[in-house]
């Protein structure tokens, strides 16, 4: 009769056992969602202040027009930045200047000398790369070219910078068969192309944009100088 009645209680057990698993399990599911936002908050906080972090180091490289909003403080942060003067153009440490007018070679030097620099000279990849998309957005057509700072006027064939250093073959960035020092066609210009222009209206393949050219053609030229390191204004005085 005990039997029976144990028997009989089996299923009620059961019953009770399954019912503790599945509130168990539950439990369990619920303290790994909480856990789960928990770790989703962390995240987000993470994130804000990486984002946060970001800002504050981008502030520190931007330009001196740039205007940094801390107070209090005093009336000029020495914060490292670089500044150029008005119609000149802060890349990489460097200040460039887009003619709008056309001259010779060595007029365009004349005048970059006259605002403190000289025509551009060419020292790196990232550079060339900076200077030949600027010039897709300046140039108005595809002879529109701009004037550098190269040439090979005084030695036929030995190209130099306008500051006499000579030209890294590893860096050069001839367009087609130039330089070719083409002389006219009837001979009329009997030193041939010693000076050189850059720029391609519709981009250039692998940056190559040089064309060696007639020094008396007037063309538009780029002028750089250095930049000048300032000083970030606060906004509270």
């Amino acid at each position: 009769m005990q039997n029976q009645r144990e028997g009989q209680r089996s299923p009620q057990r059961e019953w009770h056992w399954w019912f503790s698993v599945s509130c168990w399990q539950l439990l369990s599911s619920s303290f790994d969602k909480i856990r789960a936002n928990k770790e989703l908050e962390n995240l987000k906080h993470h994130k804000m202040k990486c984002e946060s972090n970001l800002t504050e180091t981008l502030s520190k490289i931007k330009s001196c027009s740039t205007v940094q909003p801390t107070c209090p403080g005093p009336k000029v942060i020495n914060d490292p930045c670089y500044k150029c003067e008005e119609g000149w153009e802060l890349h990489g440490g460097k200040c460039y200047y887009f003619s709008i007018s056309k001259s010779s070679w060595k007029q365009s030097r004349d005048q970059c000398r006259a605002k403190g620099g000289d025509l551009v000279k060419i020292d790196s990849r990232e550079e060339q790369t900076f200077l030949e998309r600027r010039l897709r957005d300046v140039m108005t057509e595809a002879e529109d070219k701009f004037w550098i700072g190269l040439t090979d006027s005084a030695v036929e064939g030995r190209w130099v910078w306008g500051d006499g250093s000579p030209l890294n073959e590893r860096l050069q960035f001839w367009s087609g068969i130039d330089p070719d020092n083409w002389k006219g066609h009837n001979g009329e210009h009997p030193d041939g192309e010693d000076c050189v222009r850059m720029g391609e209206k519709g981009g250039a393949d692998d940056l190559k944009c040089w064309f060696d050219a007639f020094c008396s053609k007037p063309h538009r030229s780029i002028c750089e100088k250095a930049a000048v390191k300032g000083q970030i204004k606060n906004v509270c005085d």
